[in-house]
């Protein structure tokens, strides 16, 4: 799920050149002017507070700075964020402030862009304080305390897509695919890097199924283990057939003769040709069934092959002679009504 990107660097006022005193000070400077105990006719005063102090959390911290900044400059006010696999190993424990005389509010968790790359905020939320009570200036504010970690935490499932053609859902097997995982390098900085993984395809998986892989999610911290992979199969458009259930669909275009007098006609399927029998009488429409063609389920399903007429869209004057003799001589007529 896709959220939208928070400019952090926008929220506080300041350049992403700015030093910590200069974030500190606009920091400050703007948690005075939306504490919602000045404003408390103001609906939006809270809001304004929150997004302030998020975007104070992230930047006063160096770790958390360096990974914001790795998203790079295309990111842009008001699009949709969604992390790659990996992405979300940044896990951090936020505590209460608190003081003698001092105003606090319950501020609820993060936004959702801070949660999926950081992780949530523990403990039911962060509480914001203010020790000054706002009651004459010069006081300090407090806003967000980084605490320590809560021990092992177990990493974040990670669902991608997986694209597979009709032929490899039909005959499943092992399948090599690649994924982009960000990683943290030793000195705390994020990285690229591609990872291979071996899945095996069910044989007869359908459309909108997950094939879970273990540990291969993103890492946990303080030792826990990594989440899971879930792949969630996409069945890619085929050229020939369709599926109906576990049932292979194929059009078989039949000339009006082959229609009527019967025919052998060769017909593609999933793992080569065959030769089926077209008995006479074929109505365009009506279907002939080869067994065991189809993908598998508790028993392997069927090809159903629909018979589609064609005739010649620009006939020469020797067959439309014909047509003409066939329609005087006929008594065939395919309307009831």
């Amino acid at each position: 799920m896709s959220v939208e990107y928070k400019d952090y660097y926008k929220l506080l006022g300041v350049t992403k050149a700015a030093s910590q005193e200069e974030l500190s000070k606009a920091f400050k400077k703007l948690a005075r002017k939306h504490h919602p105990d000045l404003n408390p006719n103001n609906p939006d005063a809270e809001k304004n507070f929150k997004e302030i102090n998020e975007a104070y959390e992230v930047l006063k911290d160096p770790e958390k700075r360096k990974l914001y900044d790795s998203l790079g400059p295309n990111w842009k006010d008001g699009q949709n964020f969604q992390p790659p696999p990996g992405y979300g190993n940044a896990h951090f424990h936020f505590g209460g402030a608190g003081g003698p005389g001092g105003q606090q509010f319950d501020a609820g968790s993060f936004s959702d862009f801070f949660e999926t790359l950081f992780g949530g905020a523990a403990g039911g939320g962060a509480r914001f304080h203010d020790a000054s009570g706002f009651s004459g200036g010069g006081g300090g504010f407090s806003g967000f305390s980084r605490g320590a970690a809560r021990g092992p935490a177990r990493g974040q499932d990670v669902t991608a897509t997986l694209d597979l053609t009709l032929e490899e859902a039909y005959q499943g097997g092992s399948k090599a695919i690649s994924l982009q995982e960000q990683t943290i390098r030793p000195d705390g900085s994020p990285a690229m890097q591609t990872k291979t993984l071996s899945v095996n395809i069910p044989c007869g998986v359908r459309e909108g199924a997950k094939i879970r892989l273990s540990g291969q999610g993103s890492p946990g911290t303080g030792g826990g283990r990594a989440g899971d992979l879930y792949l969630k199969v996409r069945i890619l458009p085929h050229a020939l057939f369709k599926l109906e259930e576990h049932n292979v669909v194929l059009d078989l275009p039949l000339t009006p003769w082959e229609a009527a007098l019967g025919a052998t006609v060769r017909v593609p399927t999933l793992d080569g040709h065959v030769d089926l029998n077209i008995p006479p009488g074929m109505g365009s429409g009506k279907k002939l069934r080869i067994p065991g063609k189809g993908l598998c389920g508790k028993t392997r399903a069927d090809q159903l092959v629909r018979i589609m007429i064609q005739v010649p869209a620009a006939p020469t004057d020797q067959e439309r002679k014909l047509w003409e003799k066939l329609a005087k001589a006929s008594t065939f007529s395919p309307r009831t009504f």
